[in-house]
């Protein structure tokens, strides 16, 4: 079952010399991680910023075609786009705390979105941590600076804040990439919870990565999508000669 779809989409930047993407459709199921995979300037991260329209307000650009949830075309005229980010949220490569404690961090959009009990916002930031596998690290410091965290638990932190507001689908875009491997494998442990509750679309830092955690992977070659299936079979039987070729590193 779908929850986001893409429908025949073309977007361009002002002066780029060829469209970031052109003409990518793919569905994207729920209760999964889709990995969307290929070299530098392929369209990947444009396409997650499509999808909660962080690319709003980035002047000259063209779009045609659709970019569907559950169904409904996130660019059609009067679409909110504030209710939009809270269904949709996303976690960008370098961990970006806000200034205050690791309580405060958790609990800002829920605090934004008006929610002022104590005790539901404290139920929020456990929920939050837990399921960002942070919890036991910092249950017994939630006042202390964000920026006391190492590295790795500001990414966990950036994704517990997303997932303070319960959104339906969750973007990530290399998440991991300057992390060690051991906080690395606890982000991914993470994600393999969350996709039970959540539609996961991540953007991985290496093909290894994307082979290790991908239900469904999109390969992307110039702004093209070359090969979308399971991941199982994308990385060990890849129907696409380009696709072959990337993944054993003749290219990329």
């Amino acid at each position: 079952m779908s929850k986001v779809s893409i429908r025949d989409l073309t977007y361009s930047y002002a002066g780029a010399p060829s469209p970031s993407l052109s003409g990518v459709s793919l569905d994207l199921p729920v209760n999964a991680i889709t990995v969307l995979f290929g070299p530098a300037g392929g369209g990947k991260s444009t396409l997650l910023r499509l999808i909660n329209r962080l690319n709003d307000l980035v002047e000259g650009t063209s779009r045609r075609g659709q970019v569907l949830l559950d169904g409904e075309d996130l660019y059609a005229p009067g679409v909110d786009v504030t209710a939009l980010r809270r269904r949709v949220g996303m976690v960008f490569a370098l961990p970006l705390p806000l200034p205050g404690t690791i309580r405060d961090n958790v609990v800002y959009g829920p605090r934004l979105a008006g929610v002022r009990d104590r005790g539901r916002l404290a139920e929020i930031a456990e929920r939050s941590l837990r399921q960002a596998a942070l919890w036991e690290e910092v249950k017994d410091r939630l006042d202390a600076s964000a920026f006391s965290l190492s590295g790795g638990q500001q990414q966990r932190l950036c994704i517990a804040r997303s997932l303070a507001l319960e959104p339906e689908v969750l973007l990530l875009d290399e998440p991991t990439s300057g992390l060690d491997p051991i906080s690395t494998a606890k982000v991914e442990g993470s994600l393999f919870a969350l996709k039970e509750s959540y539609t996961i679309v991540m953007v991985p830092h290496s093909v290894q990565q994307a082979a290790r955690i991908a239900d469904r992977a999109a390969f992307f070659l110039g702004g093209e999508l070359i090969e979308f299936g399971e991941g199982q079979q994308v990385f060990t039987a890849p129907r696409e000669k380009r696709t072959e070729d990337y993944i054993t590193g003749r290219f990329g």
